[in-house]
């Protein structure tokens, strides 16, 4: 008999091409909000600035303040001219960097590139798995400045629109730079609205997790067991391990905002639950049956159908719940992904 859910086809859901947001909202915290209690599949509709209304004194909110480096940069292959995209995916060592270039085949090792008239260039130096490449730059003066002069910002592919204002993609906290995709479910808070949270008595811990392209990657195999899970940095200081702890011993609950802070904590904790300060890479894949260990709710955005985030949201509250949620959002005109509406995943009863 086939186990319910371990199918990649389970997690599938029609989406029409008009309920993907291309353009972010004028204010941050106006979005919908579909509140989903993870036990009895009951749901509420409301404003994400109401998110309040579920937050209690002695719970404690995650949020990854990473920060998105503008990772996409337009050069010419030196000697032929030839136009040449590259995508920044992880820093490594003395300038050297994993990047996908497109076209591949204009990236053999040896060949270079050159941007802004020749503020920076690069050389392939080898191909390496899935046919990326590491490349070592060359510039005078800082790298991040550079970067900044000459890089845009790497939107993903489902979204079309070219983003008029670059800050519109980073959370209000973001903060040590290296993903090439914004933690998109902290999109939704404005400054004021986490003082206002902060206020009621609810602790804020900031973990770090650099969000790779890998976190769009469709799932390509039948059997979601078989899918290769992207790996990420992440680091864990001594403040949010020690918030996290606290908060788990006094009995409130660990709310993550956003996929990615909650695989961080997730990667982080020891099998009590348990938080230390550390650091490392992760390539943790959260689908149904995963027990968790730290996290008790999580703040969410709406995603692809048949991706790993759809699993890791149905290991939470279930794939049926989850999928009958989704459906109702498609039906009220929600805006799904990186730009759209969000979801809180809760233990509250509604």
């Amino acid at each position: 008999m086939e186990t319910i859910g371990l199918q990649t086809k389970d997690y599938y859901f029609d989406l029409p091409q008009e309920q993907i947001a291309q353009d972010p909202l004028d204010d941050r915290s106006s979005s919908k909000l579909l509140i989903l209690n993870k036990h009895t599949g009951k749901r509420k509709h409301q404003t994400f600035r109401d998110i309040k209304e579920y937050l209690k004194p002695g719970d404690c909110l995650v949020l990854n303040n990473t920060k998105v480096i503008p990772a996409r940069l337009i050069g010419c292959k030196e000697g032929t001219g030839a136009k040449v995209e590259l995508l920044l995916l992880k820093r490594k060592e003395n300038d050297v960097w994993e990047t996908l270039v497109k076209p591949g085949k204009k990236a053999r090792p040896g060949a270079k590139i050159v941007f802004g008239d020749g503020l920076l260039s690069c050389e392939v130096l080898e191909i390496g798995e899935e046919g990326n490449r590491l490349v070592q730059f060359h510039y005078d003066g800082i790298f991040e400045e550079i970067l900044d002069q000459l890089g845009q910002m790497p939107l993903p592919p489902y979204i079309t629109h070219q983003l008029q204002d670059k800050n519109r993609y980073q959370t209000v906290y973001a903060k040590y730079e290296g993903s090439a995709a914004a933690p998109t479910a902290g999109l939704h808070f404005t400054k004021e609205l986490l003082a206002e949270i902060e206020a009621m008595g609810v602790k804020i811990a900031y973990v770090t997790l650099h969000v790779g392209l890998g976190t769009f990657r469709p799932v390509k195999v039948d059997n979601v067991l078989e899918h290769h899970m992207h790996s990420e940095f992440y680091q864990v200081d001594k403040d949010a391990a020690d918030k996290i702890n606290a908060t788990k011993e006094a009995g409130g609950r660990i709310i993550c905002v956003g996929t990615t802070s909650c695989r961080t904590i997730e990667s982080a904790a020891d099998e009590n639950g348990k938080m230390k300060p550390c650091s490392g890479d992760t390539d943790i894949f959260i689908y149904p049956g995963y027990k968790f260990k730290v996290l008790d709710c999580l703040i969410t955005n709406f995603h692809l159908p048949e991706s790993t985030l759809l699993m890791l949201v149905s290991a939470l509250a279930g794939r049926e719940r989850v999928l009958e949620a989704y459906k109702e959002a498609v039906e009220m005109k929600y805006r799904f992904f990186s730009f759209g509406d969000a979801m809180f995943i809760t233990d509250d009863e509604l």
